[in-house]
């Protein structure tokens, strides 16, 4: 059995229903799961550096993470030091109100996060949906990302305004990450680390 941290920041519950749905994904794989929002993360440590793999999660605010995940991205560098997380699984994802809010930033910041501690980076691994005539917001990833999971939801609505195509995209992450972080845990590498 896997072992996956799920370690995130919502400012309006968004990016918690998400998380949340990373989880069911994990899950649904056979995965035990934690969920960490970033202001436990300190007290939660020792959970994150027993994880097999750790999904990192922040909305999008002005094309980056939030002020919230920086603190918690600039805390790690105590775990970087020694050297915690190498070689564990790791992947990302955001959610913005507008359709790109420049989201990619916010993965790329994850993932560079990630690869300073020595993480090997999980992708979504999905096609872009909704993108021909032929498509529908109903696709899974309907937003087109393929570094991590992406969302779209309106600032003036809660979490019901995510698309139930976003949440099975989430899912869709999680399962690729416990699949991912168990076949990982019998590769002779990742025991020699």
């Amino acid at each position: 059995m896997s072992n996956v941290a799920i370690v995130y920041h919502s400012g309006y519950g968004h990016t918690q229903a998400l998380a949340e749905a990373v989880a069911s994904g994990a899950r649904s794989a056979g995965a035990q799961v934690s969920l960490v929002p970033v202001a436990e993360a300190e007290a939660r440590a020792a959970e994150l550096d027993r994880a097999d793999a750790i999904v990192f999660g922040s909305p999008t605010y002005m094309g980056g993470v939030s002020a919230d995940f920086a603190k918690f991205k600039d805390w790690t560098s105590g775990r970087w030091m020694e050297g915690k997380w190498r070689n564990k699984l790791a992947a990302g994802f955001t959610v913005s109100a507008s359709w790109n809010g420049d989201k990619h930033n916010t993965l790329y910041q994850l993932l560079t996060l990630a690869v300073q501690h020595g993480m090997v980076w999980v992708g979504l691994g999905l096609p872009p949906g909704n993108n021909s005539s032929k498509g529908s917001v109903e696709d899974l990833n309907r937003v087109g990302a393929s570094v991590g999971a992406m969302a779209q939801a309106h600032a003036d609505q809660g979490v019901e305004g995510i698309a139930a195509s976003d949440f099975k995209t989430f899912e869709a992450l999680g399962r690729r990450v416990a699949e991912a972080a168990q076949r990982w845990q019998e590769e002779p590498l990742a025991k020699a680390a």
